[in-house]
């Protein structure tokens, strides 16, 4: 196998990545195969236990079949495969941020003196200290992770970003590529095939977290000036700190994509990744109206996310509204209900100019691509469905695209 294939699903390391003893590395891949097993190997009885025990039952005490996912959460709550695969993939995810955690704490004081001794390349770091994180961000732990996204422990902190950097990882199982930036590339090579005359020179990343999604535009345009926007000081402190590490720029600013400080008309591109299932159902019409005020006019607004629910048959829609009640995703039901079309059009976008579409996953494309792999595992590749668990995007990831 050629080194690109070998490293396509495995996390290549960069100077602020923590790195873990082999004690501690044998822990997170055994979460990650836990991960792959729940997905691959527990996940598809629970249909058929749907399908032969919970649906009769209920079609025989409400005299029809669940209509929709609410009617078959009804029906499957009491299962005990159903409450046995939920269990699993409960403690797999608090397992997951205990392995990591681990690691970081124990290199928390040498990963924060390290950004110090980083050579850069010209990005910057924009934080406010009388900047206030959003209420919805800091009522809950997001996605199980302990502090989450915005938590601060520690003086000049990193670690948030450095916990989530290696949690994605292992919760995407892989399927993130090796630098978490699947998400980031797939809308690049999105952009680049449908608007091959689109040259971008000032681009936004909403929510950027540790820029793992912002440095792929950095990298496949290379003139335009790219910035990040997050509201977790010490996840922006990482992302910068990774960035420069990485040999890209960006630059990298604390604000609320709600309420940001840009100038009206000031960016040809405004994008996201998996923000908006993360972002109360009230600021995602905020949000919208920022990305309209800030895009110069004939500018793009793109925002990659999962699929809606009207997609998706009331049993699929079940399983991955599990996110919503057994991980800590308060808001992915309800931004799966909204109509995005239309809140895009209050925001000031003509309704034809908005539409939905499917950015094929760039990992896929390069696995497939590459010689090394097997024609059938090319083909296993090629015929990943959007299955359950919120890491299931299958062939492409959903993306709302609005032009000014």
């Amino acid at each position: 196998m050629s080194d690109s294939a070998l490293n396509t699903f495995q996390q290549i390391s960069h100077p602020i990545l923590p790195e873990a003893t082999a004690d501690e590395l044998s822990r997170q891949e055994f979460v990650k195969s836990l991960k792959s097993y729940i997905q691959s190997d527990i996940l598809p009885g629970l249909k058929l236990s749907y399908d032969v025990r919970s649906a009769p039952a209920y079609a025989k005490e409400n005299g029809e079949l669940p209509k929709d996912r609410w009617a078959v959460r009804k029906a499957m709550k009491h299962d005990p495969y159903f409450q046995g695969y939920v269990s699993l993939q409960r403690i797999s995810q608090e397992l997951m941020w205990r392995s990591v955690i681990e690691s970081v704490d124990r290199q928390l004081p040498e990963l924060i003196a390290k950004v110090d001794t980083i050579k850069g390349v010209g990005g910057t770091l924009d934080l406010d200290s009388h900047f206030e994180v959003p209420h919805y961000v800091t009522a809950l732990d997001i996605h199980c992770m302990p502090g989450g996204y915005a938590g601060v422990v520690a003086e000049n902190d990193v670690a948030a970003g450095a916990v989530y950097d290696r949690g994605v990882y292992l919760y995407a199982m892989g399927y993130m590529g090796p630098f978490n930036d699947d998400m980031g590339r797939s809308v690049c090579n999105y952009v680049t095939r449908k608007f091959p005359k689109f040259k971008p020179e000032k681009i936004v990343d909403l929510g950027c977290t540790v820029g793992h999604s912002t440095l792929p535009f950095a990298e496949m345009f290379p003139d335009a000036e790219v910035h990040g926007v997050d509201v977790g000081e010490a996840t922006l402190r990482y992302a910068h700190a990774r960035a420069e590490g990485m040999g890209l720029k960006a630059h990298f600013t604390q604000q609320d994509a709600a309420s940001m400080k840009y100038e009206d008309n000031s960016f040809d591109l405004v994008v996201s990744h998996i923000l908006l299932h993360e972002t109360s159902g009230k600021a995602i019409g905020e949000v919208f109206k920022e990305c309209y005020r800030i895009l110069k006019p004939g500018g793009l607004m793109i925002h990659a996310d999962l699929p809606p629910f009207g997609d998706m048959d009331a049993y699929q829609q079940f399983i991955l509204d599990n996110e919503t009640y057994y991980n800590n995703e308060p808001f992915w039901g309800a931004m799966r209900d909204l109509d995005q079309i239309q809140l895009s059009v209050e925001a000031g976008f003509d309704r034809e100019a908005v539409s939905f579409d499917t950015a094929p996953m760039a990992i896929m494309e390069f696995a497939m691509a590459d010689e090394s792999y097997s024609e059938e595992k090319a083909k296993e590749l090629s015929e990943r469905e959007f299955e359950a668990g919120e890491y299931a995007p299958g062939g492409g990831w959903e993306v709302l695209i609005a032009r000014k």
